[in-house]
C-alpha cells in the first residue's frame, strides 16, 4: 500500500501545533512539526487509536436542578462516543449527588465510568 500522510493539530498542550503524520498500512513511519514529545505521542494514538473523554449530562430526580454534569472516567474509543451518549440519554439518578458518584458502571463495555462532575443537593 502506499505512503498516506495524514495532518492534524495537536490538543496535547496549548501550542496546538500542526503535524503531518506519514503512515503505511497500520506502520507510523514519522511524525513532523511536534515541539514536544506529547505531540508525537497524540499524533500515533490519533492515526492508531483515536480515543476521547466524552461529557454530558444526566437527569435528576429529586433535586435542586433537573440535570448533573458528567463525564466518562477516561477516555474511551472514539468510535463509540455516540452509543455512550445514546446509554446517558435513557439515565436518571436520585438526588443528592455528589462530584465523583458512578453514575454508570462500564458504560458500553469499555471498562470506563460515567462519573458526576457537579453536586447535585436534593430539593
Amino acid at each position: 500500500m502506499a505512503k498516506e500522510i495524514i495532518e492534524l493539530t495537536c490538543i496535547g498542550c496549548p501550542l496546538g501545533c500542526s503535524l503531518k503524520v506519514e503512515k503505511q498500512d497500520a506502520e507510523i513511519l514519522s511524525v513532523e512539526g511536534n515541539t514536544c514529545p506529547r505531540g508525537d505521542a497524540y499524533a500515533r494514538k490519533e492515526v492508531t487509536n483515536p480515543t476521547r473523554i466524552v461529557t454530558s449530562s444526566v437527569k435528576v430526580v429529586g433535586g435542586e436542578v433537573e440535570t448533573v454534569s458528567c463525564k466518562t472516567a477516561s477516555d474511551i474509543p472514539k468510535n463509540l462516543i455516540f452509543s455512550v451518549i445514546e446509554v446517558l440519554r435513557g439515565q436518571t439518578v436520585t438526588a443528592p449527588v455528589r462530584i465523583g458518584d458512578v453514575l454508570v458502571k462500564n458504560v458500553c463495555d469499555t471498562g470506563v465510568d460515567i462519573v458526576a462532575t457537579k453536586e447535585v443537593q436534593s430539593a
